[in-house]
């Protein structure tokens, strides 16, 4: 039987990872003694790879594909192919920033007032490209952890580190002077996984699945009944992903002599607890919320 050799981010990226994965229709067990998950689908093979180093196993071939953010592709400047994007992070679903950071009190206000200076990262080969190409010289270290902690205690004289909100930054009393770019999960290929018609297949129905549940993120689905009068005026007030579903009550349409419709729509989930209220003023009954796991 054909299997797909898949790689799952180990670390911060993992559980957000293999729950995706659940919604989109795998499931996937990981056992603590051991680098490959198990997952009900004969057709595929998971490792547990860092994302630093994912892409780098993705290029040679030792995994058809894998899954890991746009600052390894970078940081290790690999020759892979990128199938799709997947914007959530180990937190959240949007995308997170790589930032240059230096102390509140620093005079550093750009990248330029760094000239001599010694930043720490673990995005050593990208840093060292960015300020390359703006020709500022500096002195660029790994950094293996706790790498805030180095600017709040003057070991460096700047970072460039990783952040969702920037919560911790301000915890450190750090200060960001710019952001170099926005990175999220990639779903990544070998290059020549084209070539492989089974192997392109699963890759791409993978990533059709993996995306229509994030498309279902924060969103749920809602039913409702409305009579034909209040039709109009019920529609009128439901957002929906194209417009509304209505359709006539089995098997008349008809209730005590009079028209009924079912209503159903796709909508955000923070807008449930002010719309449903203002759906029953409007004549709505029997309303029904339910959860989604994909939009395809």
């Amino acid at each position: 039987m054909n299997v797909l050799k898949l790689g799952i981010p180990k670390g911060s990226l993992q559980d957000t990872t293999i729950e995706l994965f659940r919604k989109a229709g795998w499931k996937i067990s990981v056992s603590d003694r051991s680098y490959f998950p198990s997952i009900d689908d004969l057709g595929i093979r998971c490792s547990l790879v860092r994302a630093q180093e994912m892409a780098r196993y993705v290029e040679d071939g030792t995994l058809d594909a894998g899954i890991t953010g746009i600052d390894w592709i970078r940081e290790n400047n690999s020759q892979v192919e990128v199938i799709c994007n997947l914007v959530y992070s180990k937190a959240s679903f949007r995308p997170t920033r790589w930032v240059l950071v230096v102390p509140e009190d620093s005079p550093v206000r750009a990248p330029e007032d760094l000239h001599g200076k010694r930043i720490a990262t673990e995005l050593v080969n990208f840093t060292k490209r960015y300020f390359a190409e703006r020709q500022v010289a500096v002195d660029v270290e790994f950094s293996w952890g706790a790498t805030e902690a180095k600017a709040a205690d003057g070991l460096v004289d700047a970072i460039v580190e990783v952040t969702e909100t920037g919560s911790t930054i301000r915890a450190n009393r750090l200060r960001i002077v710019c952001e170099l770019f926005e990175s999220n999960p990639q779903l990544i290929a070998n290059q020549a996984v084209a070539e492989i018609e089974w192997k392109r297949d699963k890759i791409e129905q993978i990533s059709l699945l993996l995306q229509g549940a994030l498309a279902a993120e924060n969103k749920v689905g809602i039913k409702l009944n409305v009579r034909k009068a209040e039709l109009e005026g019920v529609i009128g007030m439901i957002p929906s992903l194209t417009a509304p579903t209505v359709s006539p009550l089995y098997p008349t349409g008809q209730l005590q002599g009079v028209e009924w419709y079912a209503v159903e729509s796709v909508i955000a989930e923070p807008t449930v607890r002010e719309l449903i209220p203002r759906l029953i003023k409007a004549g709505a009954v029997g309303i029904i919320e339910y959860p989604l796991n994909k939009i395809v």
